[in-house]
């Protein structure tokens, strides 16, 4: 049978497969890939057991497309993004592109698509809704706040600032308002005016179709059934036919959500033969209130359970509502909206997660599991015997569970919930706990206590024997210190256990009790009295962080008032792309149409580390239906890669992921599944290397140690007050570009000539690679860009391989290829930032000044060079910062392992190395007993000064930052209220930072610094523009129509930029380094220059003429209306014999101060605010450059907070994707986050005196990091423990919570760990 969609209106049938998700046939909702779902619920409400009437009311939900099975989709509409408007007939008012809030636009379809949702259910929404609809969306490039912004525009007005109607707002203000900032009266504060917007008209969005209105009031009853190839989908349309079919079939699954199968299917391979959908059931979705309980119908999604308890919780007593209260709690950030809104509560039940959020909760609320099957129903208890899935207390294979009964909670009883994750939305908890306490009437004598704990096992663990030692018992101090040593007892975890992080989690068992603890004495004082309270600074231990939709400020330089109307420059104009980005209609290059005859490709990667190949056997795939080849090394007919990189393994493979074959299919399953039939046998090679600890002690590097010198560091040593040696490590980080990798091979009929489009900062580079590796000219290979969903250096060396093996398999094939890589897929073959580790050794005076400073750092490189050496030199070239200091020695070196080589990514180093530089200015000031920002100052370069390289520079800017950011953000009257928050709290502790940067931007070598363009005016006068930067998302084209604009003094309606193209501009260099806006604006202004002289002799002899009529004339004169620019680049160089040059064009100056508040018991962490202070001189573009600071400082806080790879002690990268990978989210952003430009700043060298600001912002990120360092310090100083520790980024809760040393982790340590057994000699995760 099929089944008849109706996305966007529009109806088609659909003949897929049952397992395949909506992803698969609609292009829409990159990203987070999210659409709007409409349908009429068959939810039944009642108030008794006696079921009311289904109420036939239109709900909206906006779902994730990956996890929506297409056959669940009957009786629904589907919106796409496509749906929502278009550029070619009607723009909806979501205004996310005129506020700025999109730069490379993968992800935009999919936050227009929840913001739609969101507006359709609310068209006047509150701040709090924006930021829950918003919050399972992800963003790599813009750092959220400019799309927050645009949402807020739909909002009802907020509480705001207090001083809002006197013409001022807090936020304008720094301490004296004394700085440039505050007094210039050309500083701008608003990059779009919201009374431009086009307002929302919610009577003209899409109805919802008749004809399903008349599918729901007359529903269809016969059983449907869906057969695919392999898996047949059976919905029935009555209970009685469900409990049928599942006496008939008592393996199949039920699936209502799929956001546990669904993953489960695709991840780990499973498959059934047979799924049953109840979504028609309606007895599955009863909502029942009795007088002792509630009944939720297990149909109702997470979304629907969440406001059933929040409207019985609004119309009970307190004391009734304890377990819907903690319930509630958790559902706020349980995964996302988007999620909650599939995911129903049976099926979370029944997943039996270890990690489940809701679990714990129900097991000790006494929670009852209504079954039924064709014999009758029964109850069984949400016990933890259920939980385990034990036998005995589990489901038989032919019943389903109907309902889940809550009881209500009583007087004199408390439930609580308690979660810790990596990051406070869209993760899975590493340990959660519901806990109960019923006490006797009127006493604190404990009669009944339940604690049940998720997290900290193969499934979710009842402390049931420690609670029964319990009872009876006061609750008072000695009952809290005997509970934590039994739960530690009882609640045991190995060290080898899955998920690792043991002594966490084990502290954090210890930890949730004593919140709950804490709560329950709260509680008791209210019924008993007198009663004994906590000390009023441990309070604070039972508040946690409140999600905050972030306010801030953007500041700019205005332009001259005489500057002329249509000259853009300087002005914040809207990313050329993007209203296509909102509409969708932004093509990516998986976007493009199936090609005629095209195949697809997938990638066969080892799965050892290091290895000889001893066979590899392709029979068995190449016998799968729809298999055409497999490609290996030996197709290739030119050079495999190099030496030691090689595009294909030959013999040996040297990490897990390397590519050893690719498979070449009609279609991308019958290509993954042929991956799977493919025997490889491996003779494992020794030593196996994965640490950079492990590669010192082998002596196994990647190149030569590279250093720099200057001064007598040992004199300076002998002559110092104080020495400190410390050691600082940094974890890699993955580029988590929107839009993997992915190239498109199109092989002409002639000459071998190939056309490539492709996802890459260098074309060039990937049109060399395939030249080589095909053996033929470098002539006949055109690559293609229209725009890049994301780079960040990912992209700069990998798509040459993947686009290398692609062109093998179209030459070979005579077929165009096409290769995605799976977000899995990418992030295991592909490296990544490199891992650091650093030791420092700095001697100084009891002041603060520094006199000597020696640095030495490792950095994991991987099983390749690729470029390892480049960022090893640039990481010693940037390690000084901002400082002077007289005796310096910086060496480097990159480790050889046996992990994916790790490659270029955002800041080169410098956010890895420049850590250890601050770590070390942190240590001695600790050490002085001084604030690290007066040491920072102490040590700033003053005047006019050389680098430790001997490259001149005027400090003079970055000064004016620093001092600038100590005023905007109001900084020492924020150091003095912390240290009072500090005094007051012992369980939350506030840090404040301040970081000063200056940032070398460029490549060190003047070839790198050339470009060109070609600029070709049409005799209608519209010009276009190609130039040989990539759009990646940092509106390159949009800075280049900018500058083409001013130059040729035409408005930019007259200008257009089609793609990138090798075939237009040859030989250009990669978009990098922060340089692409500067050196391709030179080119384009060049080209325009060139035309314009051209034309001087028409507009001199008709100066009053129109534009087309100057074109017109100089056509009819044979005047040539195009021309080429060029640019030579900026002179770089460096000897590193000498250990001097001047190898970077210029520098970027900036400071950031960040203020958090960590809670000491979990780790958790809030930021309160951020302020960043930046030079850009003259901006070409403040909307851009603001959206590059503050999206590259998300970035950064996500490399130094949240964002941490681990790898099994095999090797293999257990963080492949979202769930285990976390990236900065909406809910990270600091609560208040204000970004300024600073004024009348001037260089002579660049396009128009503005500067590269594409990599800069990510070390300010560390602001963060610092600010979190500062409270585990307060925290440790009052503890009487040392305030120097090993510093370790990322600072995850993890970390965090075991700096911050108390009773509890002391508990842990001493509490031995269950003994190992030998099958398990090595630890769960490695680079933790």
């Amino acid at each position: 049978m099929h089944i008849r969609l109706l996305p966007n209106l529009l109806a088609q049938d659909c003949k897929k497969w049952p397992q395949d998700t909506v992803k698969k046939i609609l292009k829409y909702g990159r990203g987070s890939a999210t659409l709007l779902h409409s349908h009429i619920p068959t939810r039944q409400n009642c108030v008794t057991p006696v079921d009311f009437p289904v109420l036939l009311t239109l709900r909206h939900f906006s779902v994730t497309a990956c996890l929506v099975p297409i056959c669940s989709l009957y009786g629904a509409a589907v919106t796409t993004v496509e749906g929502v408007g278009s550029m070619k007939t009607r723009l909806h008012p979501c205004r996310i592109a005129k506020s700025h809030g999109t730069q490379c636009g993968f992800c935009t379809p999919g936050m227009v698509m929840s913001m739609y949702t969101l507006l359709r259910n609310h068209p006047q929404p509150s701040e709090e809704q924006l930021l829950e609809a918003l919050g399972g969306n992800l963003c790599r490039c813009a750092g959220y706040r400019p799309i927050l912004a645009s949402g807020k525009t739909f909002c009802l007005e907020s509480n705001g600032c207090q001083q809002k109607g006197t013409g001022k707002c807090c936020l304008d203000l720094g301490e004296n308002d004394s700085s440039s900032l505050g007094r210039k009266s050309d500083i701008c504060t608003e990059l779009f005016v919201k009374e431009e917007f086009q307002p929302l008209d919610p009577t003209q969005e899409l109805i919802f179709p008749p004809e399903l209105l008349r599918m729901t009031e007359n529903p269809e009853k016969r059983t449907l059934t869906f057969h695919g190839e392999r898996v047949t989908w059976i919905s029935p349309g009555t209970f009685k036919d469900l409990l049928e079919l599942k006496a008939k079939h008592p393996e199949a699954p039920l699936i209502l959500g799929n956001t546990s199968l669904g993953p489960a299917m695709r991840s780990k391979g499973c498959l059934y033969p047979i799924l049953l959908s109840p979504a028609r059931i309606s007895e599955l979705n009863v909502v029942s209130k009795t007088n002792d309980g509630l009944t939720i119908g297990a149909g109702c999604s997470l979304a629907q359970v969440k406001d059933i308890l929040a409207e019985r919780v609004s119309e009970l007593p307190e004391e009734k509502t304890q377990t819907y209260r903690a319930l509630l709690k958790h559902l706020k950030s349980l995964a996302s909206q988007q999620i909650r809104n599939m995911a129903s509560l049976g099926g979370h039940i029944i997943s039996r997660h270890s990690y489940s959020d809701l679990n714990p909760i129900l097991a000790v609320g006494n929670a009852t599991l209504n079954l039924t099957s064709e014999e009758g129903t029964r109850r069984i208890p949400l016990s933890e015997h259920f939980l385990a899935g034990l036998a005995s207390a589990d489901l038989k294979p032919e019943e389903i569970l109907e309902s889940v009964y809550i009881p209500h909670s009583q007087k004199w009883e408390f439930v609580s919930a308690f979660r810790q994750a990596q990051c406070q939305q869209n993760a899975l908890p590493d340990v959660n706990a519901g806990m109960r306490v019923l006490f006797k009437e009127g006493t604190d004598i404990i009669e009944d206590l339940s604690i049940t704990y998720g997290g900290v096992g193969a499934a979710t663990v009842s402390a049931h024997k420690s609670c029964q030692q319990l009872l009876g018992r006061q609750w008072d101090e000695l009952m809290l210190d005997e509970a934590c040593r039994r739960l530690l007892d009882e609640v045991s975890l190995p060290g080898w256990a899955p998920g690792g992080r043991v002594e966490f989690k084990r502290t954090l068992v210890v930890s949730f009790f004593f919140k709950f603890y804490l709560q329950v004495l709260q509680e008791l004082k209210k019924l008993i009295k007198p009663f004994p309270v906590p000390v009023n600074r441990f309070l604070s231990a039972l508040e946690d962080f409140p999600g905050t939709v972030p306010q801030g400020v953007q500041r700019y330089q205005s332009v001259d008032s005489h500057q002329p109307l249509q000259d853009p420059v300087g002005r914040p104009v809207m990313h050329l792309s993007g209203l296509k980005h909102a509409t969708g209609e932004a093509e990516f290059c998986d976007d493009i149409p199936m090609v005629d005859k095209e195949l697809c490709m997938a990638l066969v990667t080892s799965t050892r580390a290091y290895a000889k190949i001893i066979s590899v056997d392709l029979s068995e795939a190449l016998e799968i239906p729809g298999v055409v080849d497999v490609i290996t090394a030996k197709d290739i007919p030119g050079i495999n890669g190099t030496k030691d990189d090689k595009l294909l393994a030959v013999d040996e493979v040297l990490c897990v992921g390397q590519i050893i074959c690719a498979v070449v299919a009609e279609t991308d399953v019958q290509a993954k599944r042929a991956i799977e039939k493919i025997k490889i046998t491996y003779e494992e090679l020794e030593p196996i290397i994965f640490t950079i600890e492990d590669a010192i002690k082998h002596n196994s590097f990647l190149c030569p140690e590279k250093k720099l010198e200057q001064g007598n560091i040992e004199e300076a040593f002998e002559k110092v007050d104080q020495i400190v040696e410390g050691e600082v490590h940094v974890g890699g980080q993955e580029h988590f570009y929107m839009e993997t990798q992915r190239v498109l091979v199109i092989p002409k009929t002639e000459d071998k000539e190939l056309d490539i489009y492709v996802s890459t900062q260098d074309p060039a580079h990937v049109q060399k690679t395939v030249s080589s590796t095909l053996n033929i000219p470098i002539n006949r290979i055109t690559c293609h860009v229209k725009r890049v969903g994301g780079g960040f250096g990912g992209k700069i060396g990998r798509p040459a391989v993947f686009g290398a093996i692609a062109a093998v398999g179209a030459l070979k094939t005579g077929h165009p290829i096409r290769l995605v890589l799976d977000r899995e897929d990418d992030m295991l073959i592909t490296g990544g930032r490199h891992p650091l580790f650093g030791k420092y050794k700095v001697g100084f005076m009891n002041n603060g000044r520094i006199k000597a400073l020696d640095i030495e750092c490792f950095i994991n490189g991987g099983c390749t060079l690729d470029d390892s050496e480049l960022v090893t030199e640039f990481l010693i070239l940037k390690l000084e910062n901002a400082y002077k200091i007289r005796n310096l020695r910086f060496r480097g070196r990159a480790c050889l392992t046996n992990l994916p080589s790790n490659t270029a990514f955002r800041g080169f180093g410098f956010p890895q190395g420049t850590l250890v530089t601050e770590s070390c200015i942190t240590a001695v000031a600790a050490k002085c007993g001084l604030p690290p920002e007066k040491v920072r100052e102490k040590n700033m370069y003053r005047t006019v000064d050389k680098t430790i390289y001997k490259q001149a520079f005027n400090p003079e800017s970055l000064i004016r930052c620093w001092n600038e950011c100590l005023d905007v953000s109001s900084f020492h009257n924020r150091r003095k209220q912390a240290e009072e928050f500090n005094k007051k709290n012992y369980w939350k502790k506030r840090g404040v930072a301040v970081i000063p940067m200056k940032f070398s931007v460029g490549f060190a070598a003047t070839s790198y610094h050339q470009a060109a363009a070609l600029v070709h005016i049409y005799t209608d006068g519209s010009v276009l523009v190609t130039h040989g930067g990539n759009e990646l998302g940092q509106g390159i084209h949009t800075k280049m129509l900018q500058v083409a604009s001013r130059e040729l003094k035409i408005p930019m309606s007259h200008l257009h930029i089609c793609e990138t193209s090798t075939a237009m501009v040859p030989n250009t260099i990669a978009t990098a380094a922060s340089v692409g806006a500067d050196i391709n604006g030179k080119a384009v202004q060049n080209a325009c220059q060139i035309l314009l002289k051209r034309l001087e002799p028409i507009i001199k002899k008709n100066p009053e003429g129109t534009w087309e009529e100057w074109i017109e004339a100089a056509f009819e004169q044979r005047i040539s209306l195009s021309a080429t620019g060029y640019f030579r680049g900026y002179k770089a160089f460096m000897d590193w014999e000498k250990g001097e040059g001047d190898p970077f064009p210029y520098y970027v100056y900036g400071a950031a101060c960040s203020e958090v508040e960590i809670d000491c018991l979990t780790g958790a962490h809030k930021k309160i605010r951020t302020d960043i202070v930046m030079d850009a001189c003259c901006s070409l573009n403040p909307a851009i450059d603001i959206g590059q600071i503050e999206g590259a400082f998300i970035q950064g806080m996500g490399l130094y907070t949240t964002e941490e790879l681990k790898y099994s002690p095999e090797g293999v990268l257990y963080s492949r994707g979202p769930d285990e990978y976390k990236i900065p989210t909406i809910s990270d952003v600091p609560e208040e986050f204000n970004v300024s430009l600073l004024p009348s700043s001037q260089t002579p060298l660049t396009i128009y005196s503005s500067k590269g600001l594409g990599e800069s912002g990510m070390f300010l990120g560390s602001s963060v990091f610092f600010a979190i360092t500062d409270a585990v310090a307060a925290a440790r100083k009052e503890r009487d423990i040392a305030e120097d520790f090993t510093v370790k980024s990322p600072a995850t809760p993890e970390w965090v919570r075991m700096a911050c040393a108390d009773r509890f982790t002391e508990m842990v340590y001493i509490c031995p760990l269950p003994l190992e057994p030998p099958s398990h000699p090595t630890p769960w995760a490695i680079f933790k």
